[in-house]
């Protein structure tokens, strides 16, 4: 197995850009680093570093081994973490960011459960609705909501959701019920600003697909702003289920367009590409999963709301 100990010492002797710094990061004499170096040159045939006084550069060749071995080291580190979180309890902060209605309406009151169950663990929060650097933030976890364009970032799958368009009978009285998308073109539309295109709603149903170019006189960057304005007979709100559905439970909101809803879309957990999970991640994630589920709370308020609906004498 020598000529992986020799990967390990020339992924390192890479990372630290220093033949010195490697040697004394893996506890190695300067020669014993050299000759684990040369010893896989020589095993290759190709020479896979360029030495200067100042710098190393690999070359060509450097550069294919150097993928390979890092791949090597991840897979070796993955296996020895997955042992080891078995045995390992979740602890110390975790650093998560939430979408303001939906974290505040579903997850922190969950969290005092979580705590409960793990008390070495800290949870330290942030809310806002933009998309933040997850990086740059230092943020260990997220939870976004629809379309996710970032590629680098690990992604789980929490719960579904979907959009809903509606009003208050009050507004829909004053104003009529739209039939179909394009009647939104005539009608007071509140604007979530933070959707990529938020003046352009789209649809699916009959005759569709739709692309509705909405206007109206109120933007926000929340939800419930939005909501609120709704149930106050200012306008027509396409909003997420977990926002309004206890409004249309409540009869504060009515469904429009029922038959052009658009297509549901995911609710995710996402973290920083890395080689395994810590357990305090883990275990926030799968927590997540197991209280929302296919059939997520807020999803529930709309189906009961349904079957009393139909079972309600005429």
């Amino acid at each position: 197995m020598d000529h992986l100990a020799d990967l390990a010492v020339f992924a390192r002797v890479v990372e630290a850009n220093s033949f010195s710094a490697a040697a004394a990061s893996l506890r190695l004499s300067k020669s014993a680093v050299s000759k684990q170096i040369a010893r896989l040159e020589e095993r290759l045939g190709a020479q896979l570093l360029q030495r200067t006084t100042r710098k190393l550069t690999l070359t060509e060749t450097g550069r294919i081994v150097l993928d390979h071995a890092q791949r090597v080291l991840i897979e070796a580190e993955a296996a020895e973490a997955a042992v080891q979180n078995l045995q390992t309890a979740p602890r110390g902060q975790l650093r998560v960011n939430l979408p303001m209605s939906f974290g505040l309406a579903y997850v922190t009151p969950l969290l005092p459960e979580l705590l409960s169950k793990y008390p070495e663990l800290h949870i330290d929060l942030t809310f806002n609705d933009r998309r933040v650097d997850l990086l740059e933030e230092d943020v260990d976890v997220a939870i976004r909501i629809g379309e996710l364009a970032d590629s680098t970032l690990t992604v789980r799958r929490l719960a579904p959701a979907r959009f809903i368009t509606c009003a208050s009978e009050a507004y829909l009285r004053k104003a009529g019920v739209p039939l179909k998308p394009s009647d939104l073109q005539q009608h007071e539309c509140l604007i979530y600003k933070y959707l990529p295109e938020p003046f352009l709603w789209r649809y699916e149903g009959p005759g569709g697909p739709w692309s509705v170019k909405v206007s109206g006189r109120l933007h926000a960057n929340n939800g419930e702003a939005l909501r609120d304005a709704a149930v106050a007979g200012h306008g027509v709100v396409r909003s997420p289920s977990f926002i309004v559905g206890p409004d249309i439970a409540a009869g504060r909101l009515v469904p429009i367009l029922e038959a052009y809803e658009p297509a549901s879309f995911g609710i995710y957990a996402v973290y920083p590409a890395q080689r395994y999970l810590t357990p305090k991640l883990r275990a926030f994630i799968d927590f997540l999963v197991e209280r929302f589920g296919p059939r997520p709370p807020w999803e529930c308020v709309l189906v009961d709301t349904v079957e009393r609906q139909r079972n309600e004498p005429a």
